[in-house]
């Protein structure tokens, strides 16, 4: 038996509630690899599936949590033996595969990641989804070319944009970190913030396409109206990776920065990214990431404190990175 975060959904009312309860590993999915999870994280996703579902979780009961971290107990596949430390983020687990949120998972071998050296598992969740995200954003940014001068963060205190920031600083560049919080500057300039920005400085849609050549890169989890005035702020040929949408799915924007400032708007998907990738990704995070600034990011969970949590972080109240120690 072991303990899990289970989702139930009333077919009368339609109404999901979300418990702790304890269950057989016959329960669990098919799947090559069984892991025992150590660690698990919060992200929106996991906000969305723990509540309404948003869509996203389609059957009932259901186990949330989007990624997590832990030891292989039984496997069906070479590549991994019982005792190897593995890391699974995306694949839909979570949304439409039982998920992290619980003390054992299966899934498919190739959905997983061995965990590279220099990392443990509450490490790897405490960089997780959200800092996986934030590896390809700038690992995209850097493989069109960073220009000289300030790289925009937006979202910045969130969980994609605190290991961004934190990534972005550590690499020597000068890191502008947006803002709606301003409780939060000191956090952000202790993961390496050179410059806060006012969220209001940039949440209004302008009528001129272009502005001033401001931002020599942007890593943007805004979305929306931001995301289209940081379009017309870029310099010639910079970059700007897309990675969620906070402020909205819309992008009130033309074409112009694109035709007449070479801009590259460079959409990042974490969920189907290829092993290799995904193994680039994690590997450079291990190598370049500033271990010490995570605990910076870290509060820790339980369980039990999902149901609350997942609510938290759909209202934006949720700083940094959430880690989940599901055997607490």
């Amino acid at each position: 038996m072991f303990k899990a975060l289970v989702v139930s959904k009333d077919e009368e009312s339609g109404k999901t509630s979300a418990a702790v309860e304890e269950m057989d590993v016959d329960r669990l999915p098919e799947g090559e690899v069984t892991v025992a999870v150590e660690y698990s994280t919060v992200n929106y996703k996991d906000g969305l599936c723990i509540g309404p579902g948003g869509g996203l979780v389609r059957n009932y009961p259901h186990v949330p949590g989007i990624d997590f971290a832990g030891t292989v107990e039984a496997s069906e596949d070479a590549r991994y033996a019982p005792g190897d430390k593995v890391v699974l983020t995306g694949w839909r687990v979570g949304e439409a595969h039982w998920g992290g949120y619980a003390q054992r998972a299966r899934v498919k071998a190739d959905w997983l990641v061995p965990l590279p050296e220099g990392l443990d598992t509450r490490a790897a969740m405490a960089v997780g989804t959200a800092g996986f995200t934030a590896m390809l954003a700038v690992m995209a940014l850097e493989d069109h070319g960073i220009k000289d001068g300030p790289v925009l963060v937006t979202g910045a205190a969130g969980g994609v944009g605190s290991v961004a920031v934190a990534l972005l600083a550590a690499l020597g560049h000068e890191v502008a970190a947006v803002t709606g919080r301003p409780e939060t500057s000191d956090y952000l300039t202790g993961l390496g913030a050179a410059r806060i920005v006012a969220r209001e400085e940039l949440a209004e849609t302008v009528k001129r396409p272009l502005e001033a050549e401001t931002w020599s890169g942007c890593v943007d989890a805004v979305g929306g109206a931001m995301l289209a005035r940081v379009l017309g702020q870029m310099k010639y040929g910079a970059s700007v990776a897309a990675v969620g949408l906070a402020g909205g799915a819309g992008l009130p924007a033309t074409v112009i920065p694109f035709l007449l400032r070479g801009v590259n708007l460079l959409g990042i998907d974490s969920v189907m990214q290829p092993y290799d990738n995904r193994l680039r990704a994690w590997e450079r995070i291990a190598g370049d990431l500033p271990m010490e600034k995570l605990d910076a990011m870290v509060q820790m969970a339980a369980l039990a404190d999902l149901p609350q949590l997942g609510a938290d972080i759909l209202k934006g109240q949720v700083k940094g990175r959430v880690v989940v120690d599901v055997n607490a």
